[in-house]
This record gives C-alpha cells, structure tokens and sequence, in this order.
C-alpha cells in the first residue's frame, strides 16, 4: 500500500493522490477503493462523483490534503 494526500487536479477534473513532489497516482475513479486516515485509524471506502466528489460512508467536508492509502 501507498500513502500519500488527496488533492484535486484542475486539468482533468479528478481527485488525484501525492505521494512526493513529483509523484502522483495518475487520478481516481469512481468506485475506486481507498482508505483514509481519521485519527489513528484507517478507514476502508471508495471515491465516488455526484455533484462532487465525496468518500462512500466518510462525512467529511474537505477532501483535499486527507492522508490515504491506496494499493499499487
């Protein structure tokens, strides 16, 4: 598994992940499984688009900058 930050990418529109300063997932999909990190536990969910993007079963308000963890 990897960690890294979510963040959002203007050009494609897509929540992505940031390993390092130049290392990135690549961009999520929809239904992609992921956990993240609240407190000191991890929390298995999948990133879903409505009228944004959101965490399945996570009620979160901001995604950007959440440590996640996503398998290679």
């Amino acid at each position: 598994m990897r960690e890294g930050v979510l963040i959002y990418d203007h050009e494609s529109g897509r929540m992505d992940i940031r390993f390092d300063l130049l290392d990135y997932y690549g961009g999520l999909h929809c239904g992609e499984p992921l956990e993240v990190k609240i407190g000191d536990v991890w929390v298995p969910t999948t990133i879903e688009l409505g009228d944004f993007w959101y965490l399945k079963g996570v009620y979160i308000a901001k995604l950007n900058g959440l440590h996640v963890r996503i398998k290679d």
